[in-house]
């Protein structure tokens, strides 16, 4: 009687068979399921935070080099209003 019918056999075999298919499935499912949401975000026109950051960093740069000329050209500006006094 130690030996197990075929039966019990042939149903562990289904039993693995299956939970292998389960997993395969839940592979599937996750993969669909990350393209399905990667697809809504482009929809979206969404930004990546790199990106966003790079961009940010950028527009700081051309802020200041811009805040830094402006003070160059109010300085040459008043230059010849300077000039202007000291001459008359």
């Amino acid at each position: 009687m130690t030996d197990r019918p075929k039966f019990f056999d042939d149903l562990a075999g289904v039993a693995g068979g299956a939970i292998s298919v389960l997993a395969g499935l839940r592979e599937e499912l996750a993969s669909m399921t990350k393209a399905r949401v990667e697809e809504g975000l482009r929809r979206l026109d969404l930004v990546k935070r790199e990106e966003f950051e790079a961009m940010a960093e950028l527009a700081r740069r051309a802020k200041a080099e811009v805040e830094a000329l402006e003070a160059r050209v109010a300085a040459l500006e008043a230059k010849p209003a300077e000039t202007t006094r000291h001459s008359v």
